[in-house]
């Protein structure tokens, strides 16, 4: 039975691996970041297929690969989020202190407690949304995608996506004013 499972693993790797490492690459800055991202999709997947048999095999494959890239995004640290503080209605400044406290030139253990803290909050708020709301914003804000190129990713109208991502903005700037007053008013 081993070798039946060994076989199993080499033809998914060879039936999904080119693909499902464009699919990563599409989603993260460089080569490496996919590369070591796809190498944690095989370990998951080694892991599993030895403990229980996947039905759509496929389909998990990518559903591991968007939770890891989501994972490599809580990392990082830096991001295009003044439109989640700046109300284009209004002609203020909020977002810009906002955006000096989180991503200051110095780091010290402060900044780096609010930092990580607007991360937790900012991926718990996003697991709020509908899937194609959160997936609008991630791609745009913080894979740096145009709506142009997640429109052809996913065969949707860019006014689709545009609408998308806006109403996921407007749930953020409520989810997160609570955040914003706590760590501006210092």
């Amino acid at each position: 039975m081993p070798e039946d499972k060994n076989s199993h693993t080499l033809n998914t790797i060879k039936a999904y691996g080119k693909s499902l490492l464009a699919f990563i690459r599409r989603r993260v800055k460089n080569d490496a970041d996919a590369e070591d991202i796809l190498q944690d999709v095989w370990y998951q997947f080694s892991s599993v297929v030895n403990a229980e048999p996947i039905a759509q095999t496929g389909a998990w494959l990518y559903k591991v690969a968007r939770n890891k890239i989501t994972d490599k995004h809580k990392k990082r640290s830096e991001s295009l989020i003044e439109d989640l503080f700046i109300d284009n209605d209004e002609d203020s400044d909020e977002g810009t202190d906002f955006t000096a406290i989180l991503m200051p030139e110095t780091s010290t253990p402060e900044t780096e407690y609010m930092r990580n803290l607007f991360w937790d909050e900012l991926f718990i708020a996003l697991d709020e949304l509908p899937e194609e709301q959160k997936q609008a914003f991630v791609w745009h804000e913080l894979d740096d995608l145009s709506f142009q190129e997640i429109a052809e990713l996913t065969g949707e109208p860019v006014q689709t996506l545009v609408s998308r991502k806006r109403y996921a903005v407007l749930h953020l700037r409520k989810r997160l004013k609570q955040l914003y007053e706590d760590i501006t008013k210092y």
